[in-house]
């Protein structure tokens, strides 16, 4: 939703049970920095049933907040410099390629040196901005494409998009197993009922639609490629999990390294000491906010995951006579 001052009112979904105020606020609510968020509720902007609510109160059952949102201020983040790709820039719009590794946007345990950060540093007005302009983010150890605003008029029309189901997202992803096919997995993704810091496949979470292909087959891995229909935190790695094919690399929904039979040295080396989800944001669609004309862009997977594919693909041809 745009950045609106006025009340609003959040009906929150049960699956929050448990979860700290301010947590559950910065997930139903990703348009808005959680250094905002923090913010309001110091100040008393946020209720539950007429009365105040601190950040770290825990959502009890049903239960419904309202937030005063002020009008929009400067925020006070320092402009530093950070190492990501510019592939598009113009007056509405910039699209970037994010590096594996750079956290997208301050938070606890990443105070500064993240994308917000260097996006200053390109353009120091997006500090008048909710986010600095950021409308949908990659996890840290994520690479591949983003789309920037800004302007408020782009940010809200990129965010009306993202609603709408207009902005087209499709990912490649090492993973252990071999799919016999591409699907689309329909299953809703909610917050893991034990693990808070986790996600998963719950029938208390929110729709969430991946559709995936397969692009290259491997004695015990693959390479697919998957679509968003919807944005869930973390949909891509849980769905994946989910039907039993985990991303190499991945520490929060992966299972130990899976390494094919009498695999070379390389090969060993190569998957033991991928230390990120192998996944990669590689195309980016979307209708431009001020000439209405779709636009897209698409980058290359970046080193690691390149060689990774290439050690994969030697011990698949070097065993593709005793194996499938």
């Amino acid at each position: 939703m745009p950045y609106a001052p006025g009340l609003l009112t959040l009906d929150v979904p049960i699956d929050y049970e448990g979860m700290r105020i301010d947590k559950t606020l910065a997930e139903l609510l990703p348009e808005y920095s959680r250094a905002h968020i923090q913010k309001w509720l110091k100040s008393g902007r946020v209720t539950s049933q007429g009365k105040n609510v601190k950040a770290s109160e825990k959502i009890r059952g049903s239960t419904s907040l309202s937030l005063e949102i002020p009008p929009v201020e400067e925020a006070d983040w320092v402009a530093q410099e950070a190492k990501f790709d510019v592939m598009y820039q113009d007056h509405d719009i910039l699209v970037i390629d994010k590096p594996a590794g750079l956290v997208v946007h301050p938070g606890a345990g990443n105070p500064d040196h993240t994308l917000l950060n260097g996006l200053l540093f390109i353009d120091d007005n997006l500090r008048t901005l909710p986010r600095a302009g950021i409308v949908h983010r990659l996890d840290k150890l994520t690479s591949g494409l983003m789309v920037v605003a800004r302007t408020e008029q782009a940010r809200q029309h990129l965010v009306e998009q993202l609603k709408e189901r207009t902005v087209s997202r499709r990912y490649l992803a090492v993973v252990n197993g071999v799919p016999v096919t591409g699907e689309t997995i329909d299953q809703p993704i909610g917050r893991h009922p034990q693990d808070r810091l986790k996600m998963a496949v719950t029938h208390r979470g929110k729709e969430a639609i991946t559709h995936t292909r397969i692009e290259q087959k491997f004695r015990t891995h693959a390479l697919i490629e998957a679509a968003l229909e919807t944005g869930r935190t973390h949909q891509i790695r849980v769905h994946l999990s989910w039907r039993g094919y985990p991303l190499v690399g991945d520490a929060v929904y992966g299972s130990r390294v899976k390494l094919p039979p009498a695999a070379s040295e390389g090969l060993v080396r190569s998957l033991q000491e991928f230390s990120r989800q192998a996944l990669h944001a590689k195309r980016l669609e979307f209708i431009h906010p001020k000439s209405e004309q779709i636009v897209s862009w698409e980058t290359d997977l970046p080193m690691d995951m390149r060689q990774l594919l290439t050690n994969l693909a030697a011990d698949h041809q070097s065993h593709s006579g005793t194996s499938r």
